[in-house]
């Protein structure tokens, strides 16, 4: 990985095709995807990759072309009494039930063993394994059945297949450090599916949004932005928030398959975050005549009020007299209360401030997966480092139920953690 970060921005919502697109705008190896999805265990498909206009701009479009129909086109999108698809892409997934159609049903194990028989990297398999995992189980709930029962007769059908896994293989091609998204955009309406009229955004769509915290900003446009295939990439493949300020390294612009009240474009950019700058208040005060109890309750109760940080320290004042030196960090905002807690607490007359600028990591906190069961991570990155710290109150909790040593329990954690990366 080369410590930047890649990030979508998704205006225009964003589906497969189009972030497939972005990513080899943005120099993804079209020669791994090629090699990828020639080793498929599929036939009557091709993929071109092309340069259309799209709202006066030069931008890449995928496209993946069949021999024959595998599409299921009663899931025709409908807005306005009027017949389109958002992005030529379809991914929306039905339990198993009789239909007027001859295409090719496939289980979520099926599927699997497709990805797992393809000649790419253990990291693109990953990828792509999860974001039809994250499909299906948006889609079982969607239908009220079991995942084992969900066949994926377009999610599964040949174009789909290929779409999902040139995310996996482009995403891992690019190597970025992070991944980040904007608030996914999308439009309002109707469409319809194998079953009927369903809203806009789709069962799927919003099933994922809730499982994976994903944002939705609704926008007055008509139609259906955001696939259940790009909610789901964006879902399986975000490691962390859009940074506040960065450079731009590399930009890269992926085509929609339709005109609409949007661009149509999927912009995704090789950027590299600024370092983090915060502005914090440090009080001070010396006192020598506090009992530790007292400056212990104060501790805990500036803590509780909203200090960032607050310790004492033993010092020597004039004449020799030991004393203890309090220090808080907080927030402007929380100044006056911070001072006001301080007077009331100890026996202190006056209190030092300063205003300091700090350089702070980006943090994001994870549910990890570790032997003794799944523990909250703190991970904290800038410029290419990163540190991964496992939460106290999570991992104590493991403790006390497993009845194991903190210092145990912490290693098994962290090791976990760096095999995992």
């Amino acid at each position: 990985m080369d410590g930047r970060t890649l990030y979508f921005e998704c205006y225009s919502g964003i589906s497969g095709d189009m972030a497939v697109a972005a990513m080899l705008d943005l120099g993804a190896d079209r020669e791994a995807l090629d090699r990828a999805l020639s080793s498929l265990d599929l036939t009557g498909f091709r993929t071109e990759v092309t340069r259309v206009s799209k709202s006066g701009l030069d931008v890449c479009d995928f496209n993946v072309i069949l021999d024959e129909d595998n599409h299921d086109h009663d899931a025709d999108y409908l807005y306005c009494h009027s017949h389109s698809h958002a992005h030529g892409e379809e991914h929306h997934v039905h339990e198993e039930m009789e239909h007027p159609h001859h295409h090719v049903h496939r289980g979520l194990p099926e599927i699997l063993a497709i990805i797992d028989g393809a000649d790419m990297t253990e990291n693109a398999k990953s990828v792509s394994r999860r974001i039809f995992k994250i499909i299906g189980e948006a889609e079982a709930k969607a239908h009220g059945v079991p995942i084992e029962q969900v066949h994926f007769h377009e999610v599964g059908a040949v174009d789909s297949i290929v779409d999902v896994v040139s995310l996996g293989v482009c995403i891992d091609s690019l190597g970025a450090a992070d991944v980040c998204f904007s608030e996914l955009y999308e439009g309002t309406g109707c469409i319809r599916c194998q079953h009927g009229v369903i809203p806009v955004p789709a069962p799927a769509v919003v099933n994922i949004a809730e499982a994976c915290g994903m944002a939705l900003r609704i926008t007055d446009s008509k139609g259906e932005y955001v696939t259940p295939t790009g909610a789901a990439f964006a879902a399986a493949v975000r490691t962390r928030g859009v940074p506040r300020s960065f450079t731009i390294d590399r930009i890269g612009m992926g085509a929609g398959k339709r005109e609409s009240e949007r661009s149509g474009i999927l912009r995704a950019m090789l950027i590299t975050p600024a370092p983090e700058t915060d502005t914090i208040v440090k009080l001070e005060c010396n006192v020598d005549d506090c009992t530790g109890e007292a400056l212990g309750f104060a501790v805990e109760r500036l803590m509780r009020e909203g200090a960032r940080d607050a310790h004492y320290t033993p010092v020597f004042m004039k004449k020799g007299r030991p004393a203890y030196m309090l220090s808080v960090i907080c927030s402007e905002s929380d100044r006056e209360r911070m001072e006001r807690v301080i007077f009331e607490e100890t026996s202190t007359v006056g209190i030092r401030r300063a205003v300091m600028d700090r350089t702070v990591m980006d943090r994001r906190i994870e549910e990890v997966d570790t032997p003794l069961g799944r523990v909250q991570v703190k991970f904290c990155t800038v410029d290419g480092i990163e540190k991964a710290h496992p939460e106290y109150e999570s991992l104590a909790a493991i403790c006390r139920e497993r009845g194991i040593p903190y210092r145990d329990a912490y290693e098994i954690v962290v090791s976990a953690v760096r095999r995992g990366r």
